[in-house]
């Protein structure tokens, strides 16, 4: 479970007479990590290439781009069906053949019309538009053009515009930037064009139409009209395709997508004239049974090696390609949490995995920051409703990792004893006495700031206890490579921060933390608690000097990572503190008081309370989710992977599909 699946390197020789059994019985399995051949002329792979494409690979990919531009028309997604009885692959094969050119002729000439009829629109609009700026100009349009000795200029001016050679002005008002049109001589238009210019004049062009404007703009009005009509009929039409045919469609795509991914699955091989080589990862558990299915479907014709290299004593930072893919292999509570661990980034194969414990620690984390019956129960219903409403694995397991949250913010809500921020005590509701009630940790006397600093120390020593985890875990990750000088470095981390500790544990009594202050002084005022935390503080020291002196710098660390989850407690205070805000601003001030004698500006006072307690908490529930969930997330990034966690394995991304909605 802290580990990833082990995996075996398998090798598959064969003739290219048997490429295509083996390709379809390793889609089938879907277990076999491909690694894909680019090293020509590598040592052992002389005269290799890459290889090509198999027969019928063009028209596969010819017929999946048709299948998919119909979908995209359709707005169609194969996860739309996935409740679906699956059907027959060699069915779906012959519909294809038999009735997809039919479906895309359909298709394409109504998407043929509706691009004709939204063209039309826009051109008709932009008519509109030319037209519009006339329609306040008593004349018609082709009493603008065809004079021998008189110009006309047409344009919008912000001010009156001054002409001192004879002409005829119409103006039409248009919120203070007027349409103008002028008649003049030809002989003046220097002057003319001289007087717009210092009025700011813009010209505009002169519809090239005849009749009324008001009759054109109706004209171009209706046929808009008509064309809207059309397109609403076709995009009804392509509707009533898509109910027809669209689980037929969702199934070509599968079917079609298996096919093209095997037919371009020697992309991927290194090949010969007659020979192929396969190179890939599969899990141990998973060996086998794709012996046997390959050795079945060849005819035993085929060979199939495994390779030594575990590639579980690599150094840390190799990078080579024959590092293993990385397969999480974690409890079923645990997995929505390896989208998160994602993220940041995938665990190598060769390191620890850390999904386990931050499915534990992150939604423990968040239960302390929020904290609160009323809002954990808001966020869990909302949880539950996004998962029925949207699809995709990844929201899926997003969505997981937001209902476990929840739950853990309802029980803390409980150990709390708080409801939307309120002590049931001041609800009159007789609960257990609680551990700490955060509501009643918020205020003035001075045996609540002692309370406050009792949850601040539990706050820290799940700090401490996460840190020394990590580092741990650094130490077996180290360990692995053999790789003493990092595991002493490691070692001493966990020395340096536990010395600390005992020479501060030796010094003052601190609230939930070991008292050591009571021992007898021994030397320089010390006493053996601080004597030891002396001497592990200056070994750790000299370790982690041996290890990279410029490490030193990042003692100070210990403290400020520790401080750090101080956060937990500090976030979770705050929003109580708003909830209580909220809670005295709608219900003590203005809701309470009018109860005592009720009237109608009181009634208005209740519905104003109620919508400001409504929105209060709405808010304040989206700050407890987006606080809880970054505090919590920051804590397990940088205080906690930092310790031990590299990251960046390659995923495992097995050949083949799983079949949702067809069948072999």
């Amino acid at each position: 479970m802290l580990q990833p699946k082990t995996m075996t390197r398998l090798l598959i020789v064969g003739s290219k007479e048997q490429m295509p059994s083996a390709v379809t019985e390793l889609y089938r399995h879907h277990v076999y990590h491909i690694t894909d051949y680019t090293d020509q002329g590598k040592e052992g792979y002389e005269g290799f290439r890459i290889g090509q494409p198999m027969e019928g690979a063009t028209e596969l990919s010819t017929d999946l781009i048709k299948i998919r531009s119909i979908e995209s028309i359709f707005g169609l997604s194969p996860d739309d069906y996935l409740d679906t009885k699956k059907r027959s692959s060699r069915s779906i094969k012959e519909i294809i053949e038999r009735e997809l050119p039919a479906i895309e002729q359909e298709v394409s000439n109504l998407t043929a019309q509706r691009s004709a009829a939204e063209a039309r629109i826009k051109v008709n609009e932009q008519r509109i538009a030319e037209l519009t700026p006339f329609s306040g100009i008593p004349l018609e349009l082709g009493l603008y053009r065809g004079y021998e000795s008189v110009s006309v200029i047409a344009g919008k001016a912000p001010r009156e515009i001054e002409i001192t050679v004879p002409h005829e002005k119409f103006i039409a008002s248009d919120k203070g930037n007027n349409t103008t049109v002028i008649f003049f001589k030809k002989a003046d238009r220097a002057t003319v064009e001289h007087a717009l210019a210092e009025a700011q004049f813009q010209p505009i062009p002169i519809p090239e139409e005849e009749g009324s404007v008001r009759k054109a703009i109706d004209t171009y009005q209706s046929e808009i009209s008509q064309l809207t009509a059309a397109i609403a009929d076709i995009d009804e039409k392509i509707a009533d395709i898509k109910g027809k045919h669209g689980n037929f469609l969702a199934a070509c795509d599968e079917v079609l997508s298996a096919d093209v991914e095997q037919a371009e699955a020697p992309l991927r091989f290194a090949t010969t004239e007659l020979t192929f080589i396969a190179d890939g990862w599969v899990p141990v558990s998973e060996v086998q049974s794709l012996k046997s299915g390959l050795a079945q479907a060849t005819g035993d014709k085929i060979l199939v090696m495994e390779v030594e290299e575990t590639g579980g004593h690599h150094d840390s930072h190799d990078h080579s390609k024959n590092q293993p893919p990385v397969e999480y292999d974690n409890p079923g509570f645990a997995k929505p949490m390896q989208s998160i661990v994602d993220i940041y980034s995938r665990p190598r194969y060769d390191e620890l995995d850390p999904t386990l414990m931050v499915a534990i620690i992150f939604p423990l984390f968040f239960g302390i920051i929020l904290g609160d019956i009323g809002y954990g129960a808001v966020l869990l219903i909302l949880a539950l409703g996004l998962q029925r409403m949207l699809k995709g694995e990844a929201v899926q397991q997003l969505l997981k990792v937001l209902r476990n949250a929840s739950i853990s913010a309802i029980i803390f809500g409980f150990v709390y004893a708080e409801i939307f921020g309120a002590h049931p005590g001041a609800l009159n509701i007789e609960l257990w006495h609680p551990l700490i009630s955060r509501h009643l940790l918020i205020g003035t006397h001075a045996h609540h700031q002692g309370d406050i600093a009792v949850l601040l120390v539990f706050a820290v020593w799940l700090g401490i206890i996460q840190m020394t985890l990590g580092r741990f875990m650094g130490v077996y990750n180290h360990a692995r490579h053999r790789n003493m000088l990092h595991v002493m470095g490691q070692v001493s981390w966990i020395a340096f921060m536990w010395g600390a500790l005992l020479l501060i544990w030796s010094i003052a009594a601190i609230p939930l933390m070991p008292d050591l202050t009571m021992l007898p002084p021994i030397v320089m005022g010390l006493n053996i608690a601080g004597i030891i935390g002396g001497i592990l503080v200056l070994a750790g020291a000299i370790g982690i000097g041996i290890e990279s002196p410029l490490e030193l710098i990042e003692l100070p660390s210990v403290i400020s990572h520790s401080l750090s989850y101080t956060r937990l407690a500090a976030v979770g205070l705050s929003s109580v503190a708003i909830a209580m805000v909220v809670n005295f601003i709608a219900i003590e001030m203005l809701i309470e008081p009018q109860f005592k004698e009720l009237t109608a500006v009181g009634i208005v006072l209740i519905i104003i309370g109620i919508f400001v307690l409504l929105i209060g908490h709405l808010l304040n529930t989206a700050l407890g989710l987006l606080g809880g969930g970054l505090q919590s997330l920051r804590l397990q990034y940088v205080e906690f992977f930092t310790k031990f966690y590299k990251g960046g394995g390659e995923k495992y991304n097995p050949f083949g599909k799983k079949r949702n909605l067809t069948e072999d």
